[in-house]
């Protein structure tokens, strides 16, 4: 294990911990949320209702800002990559500034707009532009019971009990994200799959139990000056997400790549000083096994999410965390989130701020009459 990184003075952990009270309970509560969210989805008939409205087999296009798009993108993947259902996503400024161009080139009549507060001021005007388009079906998905967005789509999906106190999306991303894995089995059919999400919340839990502790303490013992997150295809969305997440939380700078295009020019970063994190998928865990230790060896912190260790990855990993969950990949992806929200948060603790309020950020960006500069706001 690497020892050479600096520690970090600064208050008890106790005395850290009270600003980030919301975001760590919210962190903390996911596996409830999953179950809350099946039992939920499972008592008002929403998924079937979905699966008979909207069509696997016509494109689909998903659409938000910051963490709704790379949910977006995540969701779009993992139903292209397991069930085949052509789907794609855009920021809403994407949609905005090339409307024509990007129905045209996705084919697109079914738009899925993601908004946890349901106040976004790009998605809703993505929302109002769609409007014209009569042949396209909307969704609206949110976690405000009574938002803007729900009257300006065609359709509304909300996940009111997901919702956050905090700033930043955690909880309601994994909810969305589990959502949306559900529908994608209520259109194809698949048992396999269904029954590992059944048991997500109770597995999540107990290695929620074994292993945030851990990851808590590697934060608080050690410091960096640059931050980096790698994966590969599905993982690749989510290291995108553990980047914002980590810079929205502590204020850090973070760099996502590919995993293998980090040998092609960014590898010159490497150093005790960078802390890089790899998302290892199924396909790619033989040739990111290769890159972690070539970066070991270059003096770099390394820290690894992966569903079980070989020796080699245990011999080069300075943070080592393991899913250790059984069945498929399919099923991992909320669990695999989750890591980032504990190592932001308390990075973003060691550096003696606040990730329930962070510096410059609020709930929703709502732009003002100027279509520019966000109104300052508080809540959702």
């Amino acid at each position: 294990m690497a020892t050479h990184t600096r520690k970090i003075p600064g208050k008890t952990a106790a005395a850290r911990q009270r600003p980030a009270q919301s975001t760590l309970s919210e962190i903390l509560s996911q596996p409830h949320i999953w179950l809350e969210t099946d039992e939920h989805l499972a008592a008002s008939g929403t998924l079937q209702h979905l699966a008979d409205t909207f069509s696997p087999r016509s494109p689909w296009l998903f659409v938000g800002c910051g963490s709704s798009y790379y949910l977006s993108r995540l969701i779009a993947a993992l139903w292209t990559k397991y069930f085949y259902i052509p789907a794609t996503a855009v920021p809403a400024s994407e949609l905005l500034f090339a409307p024509e161009e990007t129905l045209r080139r996705t084919g697109a009549e079914q738009v899925v707009l993601m908004s946890r507060s349901g106040e976004t001021t790009e998605v809703l005007r993505a929302a109002e532009l769609l409007q014209a388009h009569k042949t396209v079906q909307s969704l609206g998905v949110t976690c405000n019971p009574d938002s803007i967005l729900e009257k300006l789509c065609t359709h509304a999906f909300k996940l009111t009990w997901a919702d956050e106190k905090s700033v930043v999306m955690t909880r309601s991303f994994t909810a969305i994200l589990l959502s949306f894995q559900r529908l994608a089995l209520q259109f194809v059919g698949d048992n396999q799959f269904s029954a590992a999400l059944d048991q997500l919340p109770q597995k999540g839990q107990l290695w929620l139990d074994t292993n945030a502790q851990k990851i808590q303490q590697f934060a608080t013992r050690l410091s960096f000056k640059d931050y980096v997150f790698l994966g590969q295809g599905v993982h690749y969305w989510l290291a995108q997400e553990a980047g914002l997440k980590v810079t929205e939380m502590s204020s850090s700078y973070a760099q996502v790549y590919h995993s293998l295009e980090f040998r092609h020019g960014p590898r010159s970063i490497a150093s005790p000083d960078t802390l890089i994190t790899f998302f290892m998928s199924e396909v790619a865990t033989a040739a990111e096994t290769e890159l972690c230790a070539e970066l070991k060896e270059l003096g770099a912190t390394t820290c690894v999410i992966v569903n079980r260790a070989t020796p080699a990855i245990s011999k080069n990993a300075d943070l080592l965390i393991e899913l250790a969950l059984d069945g498929p990949e399919f099923a991992r992806y909320a669990v695999s989130a989750i890591p980032a929200h504990l190592l932001g948060t308390s990075i973003g603790l060691c550096k003696g701020l606040n990730p329930d309020a962070p510096k410059n950020l609020t709930r929703a960006v709502v732009l003002g009459s100027d279509g520019n500069r966000p109104r300052k706001r508080s809540g959702a």
